[in-house]
């Protein structure tokens, strides 16, 4: 069952990249699904995404070790909302597994995949609690920074073809 109300968006509170990649579909999901492909790509360069941890399933726990260039960390700790294989993601940093409030609460992200072809429809939604939170967000570079891990994804998957 797909949640399409879930997907409406609030030009006030949410941030939205979506494009056309020339990766199949499955490429695309394996990419964000398995923790070894996705810390080759997740974080614009020059960071580096060292560790990561999916347990995909609603309720599962998605976990991130970002390290700046300089050496320090960031966790991001969050929770699967929903898992749609091959179509969609949903997740947050407002609850952690087993859906257990984290306390913090950034924004709720939803990737959208849809198969065109040899190609995918690829749309990232990050929904936020409030205006103020939204413009924190895109002054940290949502757009260049999803945009450029999105790069980096299809960069990625092309050397796995080879």
């Amino acid at each position: 069952m797909k949640l399409e109300s879930n997907e409406t968006i609030n030009p006030e509170l949410d941030l939205v990249l979506e494009r056309i990649v020339e990766v199949p579909v499955e490429m695309v999901w394996n990419a964000w699904t398995k923790p070894e492909q996705l810390k080759q790509w997740f974080t614009p360069v020059p960071w580096k995404t060292i560790d990561c941890r999916i347990d995909l399933k609603p309720g599962g726990e998605f976990y991130t070790l970002m390290q700046s260039p300089e050496g320090n960390q960031f966790p991001n700790n969050g929770c699967f909302l929903e898992v749609v294989p091959l179509e969609k993601l949903v997740f947050t940093d407002s609850l952690l597994s087993g859906f257990r409030p984290s306390g913090n609460s950034f924004m709720t992200a939803f990737v959208t995949m849809e198969s065109i072809g040899t190609a995918t429809k690829y749309k990232a939604i990050a929904k936020h609690k409030d205006p103020e939170t939204k413009k924190q967000h895109e002054d940290m570079g949502f757009m260049d920074g999803w945009g450029t891990a999105l790069d980096q994804l299809v960069a990625f998957t092309k050397t796995l073809t080879k």
